[in-house]
C-alpha cells in the first residue's frame, strides 16, 4: 500500500500534542487493516524519519442520535507512533 493510503490524517487534540511535547509521539488516523510494520514503513516513508514503537488502538464508533433517527459513529484505527529522540515531524507549517 502507498503510505498516504495507510495515514488518513493527524489526530489534533490537547492530549496528543501533550505527547508531542512530551515524549515526542505522534498520533495518526490509520486504514483498519494497516498492520504495525506498515504503520512503521509509511511513517518512515511519509516523513523521512526513525520509527522507535507503534502502538494501535481500536476506536470504537459512538451512538448518535438525531431526533427519532438513532445511528452510530464509523469505526476507526489510532495509531501512536514514538519517533527517535532527534526526529520531528513538522504537522504544520505556522506551528
Amino acid at each position: 500500500m502507498d503510505p498516504h493510503q495507510i495515514i488518513i490524517r493527524p489526530v489534533i487534540s490537547e492530549k496528543s500534542y501533550n505527547l508531542i511535547e512530551t515524549q515526542n509521539q505522534y498520533t495518526f488516523q490509520v486504514d483498519r487493516r494497516a498492520n504495525k510494520n506498515q504503520i512503521k514503513h509509511a511513517v518512515e516513508e511519509a516523513f523521512d524519519v526513525k520509527v522507535r514503537k507503534v502502538n494501535t488502538v481500536n476506536v470504537k464508533g459512538k451512538p448518535k442520535r438525531q431526533g427519532l433517527t438513532q445511528g452510530r459513529t464509523p469505526s476507526w484505527k489510532k495509531v501512536v507512533v514514538r519517533l527517535a529522540e532527534d526526529e520531528r515531524i513538522e504537522l504544520f507549517e505556522g506551528v
